[in-house]
C-alpha cells in the first residue's frame, strides 16, 4: 500500500484551561484514506520541577478520523494555565487490525488558559457548602513586618500600595500573576470576637474600619477557594471600588457577588447602619485592589506567636482535595 504523507502545518487555537481545537495539512491523496489520528501530547517539564516525583507519562491518543479542525477536550485530565506540545500522526487501519502510519509531524506548543467564569462559579458552590454560619466583624487588617510600614510611610506616601498577587491557590486562577492588590484578612476568634492575636505574616498589623474598603460602593468577586493538605480551606475573595481599574480587570473574568447576600462576606444596612459578617468556617483572603492610607487605621503590635505554618505565600494547591478540586484540572 502507498505510503501515507507526514501531517504539516499544525494549527491549536480555541485554547481554554481543559481543551484545544487541532488541525493540520494532509495530501489530497490521503484525505479519503486515513481512518485515525494519533495525537501525541505532552506537558512540558518544568525546570523547577521536583524530578523525584512521578513524571507525566507521554500520552498518544488514537482517534477515529474526523473534519478538521478536531477539538480536543475529556481525552486528557489537561491542567489550566500549563505547557504542552503536541504532534500527530496519521493511520490506516488494515484488514488485518494492523496500522499503516505516517511520520510525525513537527512538534507544536501550546499553553492552557485560565478557569473562565463557569469554573470559577463551580469553585464557588463547593465553597458555598463549607463556609459555614456568619460572624460579625467590624475591621479588616493586615500583618506585615515593622519594615513594611516603614516603607509605606516613608517612601510611598504613606499608602500601602498594592503588588502583584502571586502564584498562591488553584494553578488556574485568573488573578495569580496578573492582579494587583493589598492583601487583608478579616476572620476573627469564635469566643473573642476580635482577630486573632497571632499571625503568620509579622508581628505588626494595621486594623482599619470595614467600611472603609466595603460598602455599597464596592463591587465584591469570588476568586478561589483552596487548601494547602491541611483540614482548613482559604476563599480569596476581591473587593474593588465600583469603576476602578481592579474592577474592569475582575468583571470580566470572576464571579461577581451581592454584597448584601452571599455565603462568605457581606455588607448589609440594619437599623441605619452598616454591619458586616464574614464566613466562620473558612480562612478568607481579601484583595483590596487600590492602595490604601494608613492614617485611616491604626498600626500596632500584636502579643501572639508568628504562625509560620500558616502562611499562604506561595503555597500549592492540595491537588487530590475531593472538597476544594473541580474536575477540569488543578
Amino acid at each position: 500500500m502507498e505510503l501515507l504523507s507526514t501531517p504539516h502545518s499544525i494549527e491549536v487555537n480555541n485554547i481554554t484551561c481543559d481543551s484545544f481545537r487541532i488541525s493540520w495539512t494532509m495530501e489530497n491523496t490521503d484525505l479519503e484514506r486515513v481512518t485515525h489520528y494519533f495525537i501525541d501530547l505532552n506537558k512540558k517539564e518544568n525546570k523547577n520541577s521536583n524530578k523525584f516525583k512521578h513524571r507525566d507519562v507521554p500520552t498518544k491518543l488514537v482517534a477515529k478520523a474526523v473534519p478538521l479542525p478536531m477539538t480536543v477536550r475529556g481525552h486528557w485530565f489537561l491542567s489550566p494555565r500549563t505547557e504542552y506540545s503536541v504532534a500527530v500522526q496519521t493511520a490506516v487501519k488494515q484488514s488485518d487490525g494492523e496500522y499503516l502510519v505516517s511520520g510525525w509531524s513537527e512538534t507544536v506548543e501550546f499553553c492552557t488558559g485560565d478557569y473562565a467564569k463557569e469554573h470559577l462559579a463551580q469553585l464557588q458552590e463547593k465553597a458555598e457548602q463549607i463556609a459555614g454560619r456568619m460572624l460579625r466583624f467590624s475591621v479588616f487588617y493586615r500583618n506585615h513586618h515593622k519594615e513594611y510600614f516603614q516603607h509605606a510611610r516613608t517612601h510611598c506616601g504613606n499608602m500601602l500600595q498594592p503588588y502583584l498577587k502571586d502564584n498562591s491557590g488553584s494553578h488556574g486562577s485568573p488573578t495569580s500573576g496578573m492582579l494587583h492588590g493589598v492583601f487583608f484578612s478579616c476572620n476573627t476568634e469564635f469566643n473573642t470576637g476580635q482577630p486573632p492575636q497571632d499571625s503568620p505574616y509579622g508581628r505588626w498589623r494595621f486594623q482599619i474600619p470595614a467600611q472603609r474598603l466595603f460598602n455599597p460602593s464596592t463591587n465584591l468577586y469570588f476568586a478561589d477557594f483552596y487548601c494547602m493538605y491541611t483540614a482548613y480551606h482559604y476563599a480569596i475573595l476581591v473587593l474593588a471600588p465600583k469603576g476602578s481599574l481592579g474592577d474592569r480587570f475582575c468583571r470580566d473574568r470572576l464571579p461577581l457577588l451581592d454584597i448584601a447576600c452571599n455565603k462568605f462576606l457581606t455588607c448589609s444596612v440594619e437599623d441605619g447602619e452598616l454591619v458586616f459578617r464574614h464566613a466562620q468556617d473558612l480562612i478568607l483572603e481579601i484583595i483590596y485592589t487600590e492602595p490604601v492610607d494608613l492614617s485611616l487605621g491604626t498600626l500596632g503590635e500584636i502579643s501572639g506567636h508568628q504562625l509560620m505554618s500558616l502562611s499562604t505565600a506561595d503555597a500549592k494547591k492540595d491537588p487530590s482535595c475531593k472538597t476544594c478540586n473541580i474536575s477540569v484540572g488543578r
